[in-house]
């Protein structure tokens, strides 16, 4: 069987312009469209966001180690162990690192370009039955919390290893991000120093770039000094600021479960599943989210691998047959 083919639409958003970070409004939306691809027929479709630092193009990527996602893609199709699907890869980078897939006022209105542009368009060119979402850390996170959100518009959702437990999962940076702060005089100016550096993939830049990134969508305040974003502690001393933490607090999938419930319950699938070495803590809130979810009798397939956080594309063979089942 020949295979698939990946399309590139370049998509010029109205919804982003304008955007507070001044980052680009034309996109790549990479789509992969299934072997023997009829244009006459409907196809389910798993609509794909990645983790902080990525884009969606870079899932297919060769992989001299690996896989890249087209050949995964060919490879589940080509032995019946997924349906064909329709899979676009969206970009929503940020110049704070990535995005949660929210709307802020600190980044732009992710949330509507994801839903009333990017679907839209794409639907335009290619015959869509069902629609999931699907994606690894804040690609996880994002594919949740859009299912709680917004059931009307996906009928399934596969969140891998995504941010939950936030007490858990980002406090542990934020000492290293004050630290960093207090160095280069705040954290905008932190940024700006950033972005001028040759190598942006020190360890010990990850913690503050993603403090920032967080602080943006879960605290953003258009009359902060702090371009648009309050933080969860005191830039001088670093005192705790409750206020702000509640704020990041009502954005937490663990917190989420009770308010949206009844909208979890209409999906046709809720996956979940996270390594248990995974090195942000993100095991924890995997099950914690697990426990919530089955109180509420809200029905989910959870599942946790011996692994880490890192370079485990390996379980889109487990998610993704299960997603394009749901959809067909």
């Amino acid at each position: 069987m020949a295979g698939g083919e990946v399309v590139i639409e370049t998509f010029d958003s109205q919804v982003l312009k304008g955007n507070p970070l001044k980052d680009p409004t034309r996109r790549d939306v990479a789509i992969y469209l299934p072997p023997k691809y009829d244009p006459r027929k409907r196809y389910p479709a798993a609509y794909g966001i990645v983790g902080y630092t990525g884009t969606g193009k870079s899932l297919f990527g060769v992989d001299p180690l690996g896989e890249d996602l087209k050949t995964k893609l060919d490879r589940l199709i080509r032995t019946g162990k997924m349906g064909a699907m329709i899979v676009p890869m969206v970009d929503c980078f940020t110049r704070v690192g990535g995005n949660q897939y929210i709307n802020s006022t600190a980044t732009g209105q992710y949330d509507d370009y994801l839903r009333h542009e990017i679907v839209p368009h794409v639907e335009s060119k290619y015959r869509v039955s069902r629609r999931g979402i699907w994606g690894k850390s804040s690609g996880g996170y994002g594919s949740i919390v859009q299912g709680m959100l917004h059931p009307d518009t996906w009928s399934a959702l596969a969140d891998h290893s995504g941010d939950a437990l936030f007490e858990y999962c980002y406090t542990t940076d934020f000492p290293k991000a004050l630290a960093a702060f207090r160095e280069h005089d705040g954290p905008a100016k932190w940024l700006q120093w950033f972005w001028r550096q040759p190598n942006r993939r020190l360890r010990e830049m990850e913690p503050v770039l993603n403090t920032i990134g967080m602080a943006a969508h879960y605290s953003p305040n258009p009359k902060s000094r702090e371009f648009g974003i309050d933080f969860p502690f005191d830039l001088e001393t670093g005192e705790w600021r409750p206020e702000v933490w509640a704020r990041w607090r009502r954005w937490d999938p663990v917190n989420m479960v009770d308010r949206y419930a009844p909208r979890l319950r209409r999906l046709r699938l809720v996956y979940i599943d996270c390594g248990t070495k995974d090195q942000y803590n993100l095991i924890w809130g995997a099950r914690v989210l697990h426990k919530k979810l089955g109180e509420r009798r809200i029905p989910h397939v959870y599942k946790e691998f011996d692994d880490t956080h890192s370079d485990i594309d390996y379980r889109y063979d487990v998610s993704l047959p299960l997603l394009s089942k749901a959809l067909g």
